[in-house]
């Protein structure tokens, strides 16, 4: 990738305050003189405090949909290339060498990183395995691989669809068919704390049933595309209606609007 081009980083957040930090310090590292922008929800936790400490410009959303506010990230960003990572996953100190070569081919539309979880599981490890494939086979990525893509491809393929959920597989299928995606190593580290309550088997369960939901009812999900734009802005605009106490309860007990998980693991 020629060195003219830049990059902005984009970073939905909702109370990561704890996790933010440790990102954008390594976001930093690893692209010095990137753009990078937190998008806040309304965080009643300090997390734009923590994200202008990192030296991240915050804008806000009302919203507490991550494609809502990937998408308000995208509209600000400046870089020619958008790389979007969430709060809680660390880019491996290659990553911006890996990234700038992969571009230098003018084929390859974008792409994400191989993912890890910090969590000694050996069954995580074994979904981080299958997704390599999934990832390398179909050009499928999830948002905490670090996605990233060239800002005009972005912009041509729509940006990411406001679905209530796998907005980020979406995403990857729209880049596949406008070009060539890579896959790429070393891999990001991610946070399995959403493992936490219900289990890791349990959990990925749950999500393959959802992700077969949404190849078997297409129509559903794209019906629900502007409900969930709309329904994640309404609460949003409700919850700074109500003031900043009443956002903290809302925000505590539901955090994403979203109905479906962060993330998916399975193939």
């Amino acid at each position: 990738m020629p060195a003219r081009i830049t990059v902005s980083i984009v970073v939905p957040a909702l109370n990561e305050a704890g996790n933010l930090p440790r990102t954008l310090a390594a976001a930093r590292r690893v692209f010095p003189a990137a753009e990078v922008i937190v998008v806040d929800a309304n965080s009643t936790d300090g997390t734009a405090a923590a994200a202008r400490s990192h030296g991240a410009r915050v804008v806000h959303s009302t919203a507490g949909n991550r494609a809502v506010q990937m998408n308000i990230g995208a509209e600000h960003g400046r870089g020619r290339v958008l790389l979007f990572l969430h709060a809680d996953t660390i880019l491996p100190p290659s990553a911006g060498i890996r990234l700038r070569k992969a571009l230098a081919d003018p084929s390859v539309v974008g792409g994400a990183f191989a993912r890890r979880f910090d969590s000694p599981s050996w069954f995580l490890g074994w979904t981080c395995r299958l997704a390599d494939i999934r990832g390398k086979v179909l050009g499928w990525y999830l948002g905490d691989q670090a996605m990233f893509v060239r800002r005009g491809v972005f912009r041509r393929i729509g940006g990411f669809p406001e679905l209530r959920c796998l907005e980020d597989l979406e995403m990857s299928r729209r880049m596949k068919q406008a070009g060539r995606t890579v896959l790429l190593d070393p891999p990001v580290v991610s946070s399995g704390r959403r493992f936490g309550r219900r289990g890791a088997v349990l959990r990925t369960l749950m999500d393959f049933c959802i992700t077969v939901r949404y190849f078997m009812q297409p129509d559903r999900f794209a019906a629900e595309k502007h409900r969930a734009g709309r329904d994640a802005r309404l609460s949003g605009n409700a919850a700074h209606a109500r003031g900043r106490e009443g956002a903290r309860r809302e925000k505590h007990q539901k955090g994403y609007t979203s109905q479906c998980p962060k993330s998916t693991t399975t193939t």
